[in-house]
């Protein structure tokens, strides 16, 4: 089955196209979440396992159905960081959830081979976001049947203007030559709904260009970061959006909120897992006003 059309079917599940970011920090884990995992023997790299997998549970619980795990936070750590990522990854894929490893993975040749084996062989992610600066060879070898890749267009982050927005001789911008390089490679990796196995990240803090970008890639998924925490809006997204769309999966977009959920702030006594169940379920409810 195309991962564009099993990334719809659990959109549509949801009825927005919600995803929760997995970013643990040690620093910002809450007390009762370290406490917990301490009483059971363990230590900080596996009190960050344990924090994830609550997260799962309680965004599961929300009707969110798609994460996105960051690969930094837990590479940090070593090994043991490592062995917490395929215990989070084994986790999700048992609550039957969507995984997109956020890695930013881009070489060439046997390189991006590797790469794709550890996503997709070893870790058994849905998908995986890629840097394609090294070419179209670095983004290739990761495109594989059932599989998705998100390729780094216009990133929210304000210092991608220096690298992203200057212009070319022939007038596009290097955002936009990276969105005909997303098209011309998914071209033929459509599903049944119409949409790409090759989607795109694109900010919602860079909604000015989203138009343009949505008219070089208008069968691409777009991974959304910089919604919520960063400054990203509702109308902001609604620009990045598909026309025609039938269901919530055929918007061709999924919102990535993490801090603004996973570290939401419980009242007193309330349990740090329903503080993100609340916040999950009101990312949902936001979401689906772009149906």
């Amino acid at each position: 089955m195309h991962f564009a059309d099993t990334l719809a079917q659990a959109i549509d599940r949801c009825g927005a196209p919600a995803c929760v970011g997995l970013d643990p920090v040690l620093e910002k884990i809450p007390r009762a979440a370290l406490d917990a995992t301490a009483r059971e023997g363990g230590d900080d790299v596996e009190a960050l396992g344990d924090f994830c997998i609550g997260v799962l549970h309680a965004t599961r619980d929300a009707g969110v159905g798609v994460v996105k795990p960051q690969s930094a936070c837990f590479e940090r750590h070593g090994s043991r960081g490592f062995a917490q990522l395929e215990r989070v990854v084994a986790e999700a894929h048992r609550l039957g959830l969507l995984v997109i490893l956020d890695a930013k993975r881009g070489d060439i040749g046997v390189s991006a081979q590797h790469y794709a084996a550890w996503a997709f062989d070893h870790l058994d992610a849905h998908a995986v976001t890629v840097s394609p600066y090294l070419g179209p060879d670095a983004v290739e070898p990761l495109v594989r049947d059932g599989r998705g890749v998100f390729v780094l267009v216009r990133t929210s982050n304000p210092d991608s203007d220096a690298v992203q927005s200057p212009r070319l001789a022939d007038g596009r911008s290097v955002s936009e030559l990276m969105a005909d390089t997303v098209r011309t490679l998914g071209e033929h990796r459509r599903g049944g709904r119409g949409l790409s196995d090759v989607g795109a990240v694109v900010g919602a803090t860079k909604a000015v260009e989203a138009a343009a970008l949505r008219e070089r890639m208008p069968d691409q998924f777009f991974l959304v970061p910089g919604f919520g925490a960063q400054g990203g809006t509702i109308d902001d997204v609604r620009r990045m959006t598909r026309e025609g769309a039938r269901t919530p999966g055929e918007l061709g977009v999924v919102v990535n909120a993490s801090r603004s959920v996973i570290y939401a702030a419980p009242e007193p006594g309330e349990p740090w897992q329903s503080a993100v169940r609340s916040a999950a379920e009101a990312l949902v409810r936001d979401l689906r006003d772009l149906c």
